[in-house]
């Protein structure tokens, strides 16, 4: 097949076409490449989206399928006019920050949306999910017989730059500190590993699959993630310091992501934000290895990078001594 991946130097997008090649696949990567190049034995045409429509105009068409995963519903509406024509079935990867609400654990595809950007306008990261919404839409209109819309969850895996799930592992294999953690054992974690999602994308390219579906991983106990990180790193800090959450946002920590965060905490009215249903993608052969095995590919990616370097996610070692310090000397 003919495969067009709109990006291909980046985490997931890297990986797709990654796989691709590895199918024996005609892969084309249309990229900019200032951050990294497309992996070896793709087709690499050069190219920067923030040019318009001129930008596809040395793609030559007769794709078999195109993959994109912008977060630009301007980029993407123009992608889609000139290059939805000349391409037999159209990937889009959304996100699961489409959804309204995030408060059911358990919904489905059938669940509302948020309302997507207006036409023209462009996204920005406080409009993600707003963003995406739009260019769902606008795929749906435009392709939408072709269209394979995947919306993904959390992914982690080897190449994450975001630093969030690879936090904990690392975390505990950093040194014996006493480890600072949010008090919700019970609060879901759901992650999808990279090379599964990017696996489930060319499947679907495969097959010709059409539909909306959640691409995303089982769900996971904090508590039973923390426990396996801490195995997984050989449970160097064993010493585990367990705060109040209202403790924690009083200091000045953020959920989810972000410096100064406790990553993968979430609010209390986001019980469904990772324990959406993943059964439809299941059924349709989505497979998905063992969280453990993302998880110990995730902490042997986070030594590779360096234990104890500066984070995207996380609190630093200074601001966690003095947290647990604080929160100690407040208990007695």
């Amino acid at each position: 097949m003919r495969i067009l991946v709109l990006g291909g130097t980046a985490f997931l997008s890297a990986e797709i076409a990654r796989q691709a090649v590895a199918a024996g696949h005609d892969v084309t990567c249309f990229a900019r490449g200032t951050s990294a190049n497309p992996p070896d034995g793709v087709t690499w045409v050069r190219g920067d989206r923030a040019m318009g429509a001129a930008a596809y105009e040395e793609l030559d068409g007769g794709w078999d399928a195109v993959v994109d995963v912008s977060r630009d519903p301007v980029q993407a509406r123009e992608a889609l006019e000139g290059l939805g024509p000349v391409s037999a079935h159209w990937t889009f990867v959304s996100s699961c920050s489409v959804y309204a609400d995030h408060s059911v654990p358990g919904a489905d595809e059938s669940a509302a949306l948020l309302e997507p950007l207006p036409d023209g306008q462009a996204g920005t990261p406080e409009t993600y999910g707003e963003s995406k919404s739009a260019i769902e839409q606008t795929t749906l209109a435009m392709v939408g017989g072709k269209a394979h819309i995947v919306r993904a969850g959390l992914i982690g895996g080897p190449g994450d730059g975001t630093d969030r799930y690879g936090y904990w592992p690392a975390r505990f294999a950093a040194n014996a500190d006493p480890v600072l953690v949010p008090d919700v054992p019970d609060d879901a974690t759901q992650i999808i590993d990279v090379r599964d999602l990017a696996g489930w994308v060319l499947q679907a390219v495969e097959d010709g699959l059409t539909g909306t579906f959640n691409a995303l991983g089982e769900v996971v106990r904090f508590e039973d993630y923390l426990k396996e990180s801490q195995n997984a790193a050989g449970a160097a800090a064993e010493d585990i310091v367990r705060a109040d959450e209202e403790w924690l946002l009083e200091q000045g920590v953020d959920y989810w992501a972000g410096p100064d965060s406790l990553p993968l905490w979430l609010p209390a009215d986001h019980d469904g934000f990772q324990a959406r249903t993943n059964s439809a993608a299941r059924e349709r052969g989505m497979i998905l290895r063992p969280w453990q095995e993302t998880l110990a590919a995730t902490l042997e990616d986070e030594r590779h990078k360096g234990l104890n370097r500066d984070r995207k996610a996380g609190l630093s070692r200074e601001t966690e001594q003095r947290l647990v310090a604080q929160w100690r000397a407040e208990q007695r």
